[in-house]
């Protein structure tokens, strides 16, 4: 985009400095992450570049850390896990996330606030803190080292993103559209799933992803609740890395990063739908 006609030199300079200073901030936010990619296709078991490597020689590289995953059957049980736990604590995450914006949304509710902000606590409470009192109420329920155990504390986590991006949606939503459908003589079942819920949907969906990256990501709780056959593919990184080390990690992560890139990029194509519907210009 092109400076306006009345910048001077110093507000060029400026300019190009400002850029400058984004692009160094975000070489040095990527830099980890560019690394770890060619390093997953290093031929020999190393952590680091290899002369070969280097010299961008065929032999060099190799596929054979990648095979390890499908051929390991931990990592299997692991990914395996990992879906599970995600894919049942996104849906109870989204559920109760969007009943309880929908009822923040109302300006009749009472201690709004108060209500919020306990919604919310998973997120600034240290989540080490969140672990250990989730270990010790769900031993006392026999939930520890089981999979619902893990889907009920992944669910309390990714709970306050949906509660958070719904109710930012609700925000510009339009309630004279739910008074006339009410006038019109439509019940309120009717009205949410053809109104409401269409014009929120996006909000619904993003939060549902995000709380799809928080319970696949999370590795704290896991420690905690989690045993030998509930691992999840963080915490079997983990031990990766503190028992066996075994490039096989790097390869997990460049998927992982490539499907975290797939999830914030539909995200993102959402939150522009959204703008649109609501007759913002999306930027």
């Amino acid at each position: 985009m092109a400076l306006p006609p009345y910048i001077g030199p110093l507000g060029h300079a400026w300019h190009y400095l400002f850029l400058t200073i984004c692009a160094a901030v975000f070489l040095f936010l990527i830099a980890p992450i560019l690394v770890i990619v060619p390093l997953s296709f290093n031929a020999e078991p190393y952590f680091t570049f290899s002369q070969d490597m280097l010299a961008l020689k065929p032999d060099a590289y190799s596929l054979r850390w990648y095979q390890d995953i499908i051929d390991n059957r931990q990592w299997l049980q692991s990914a395996k896990n990992s879906i599970i736990i995600a894919v049942f604590a996104t849906s109870l995450a989204t559920i109760l996330g969007t009943v309880a914006a929908l009822g923040l949304s109302r300006s009749y509710m009472p201690f709004r606030r108060v209500t919020m902000a306990v919604l919310i606590s998973p997120m600034i409470v240290p989540i080490i803190i969140s672990a250990a009192g989730m270990f010790f109420f769900y031993s006392k329920l026999g939930l520890a080292q089981t999979l619902p155990g893990l889907i009920l504390a992944h669910t309390a986590l990714g709970t306050p993103f949906v509660v958070i991006t719904v109710t930012a949606t609700l925000v510009g939503f339009d309630q004279t559209l739910v008074r006339a459908a009410a006038g019109l003589g439509a019940p309120p079942s009717r009205t949410f799933f053809k109104i409401t819920m269409p014009l929120i949907l996006p909000g619904v969906i993003s939060g549902g992803l995000f709380a799809f990256i928080t319970s696949f990501d999370e590795v704290v709780v896991v420690f905690f609740l989690a045993g030998f056959e509930q691992r999840t593919i963080p915490r079997q990184m983990w031990a990766g890395i503190r028992e066996q080390i075994s490039p096989t990690i790097l390869a997990v992560a460049t998927l992982l990063v490539f499907f975290s890139i797939m999830l914030l990029t539909a995200i993102e194509l959402l939150r522009r739908r959204n703008e649109r519907m609501r007759g913002l210009s999306p930027g």
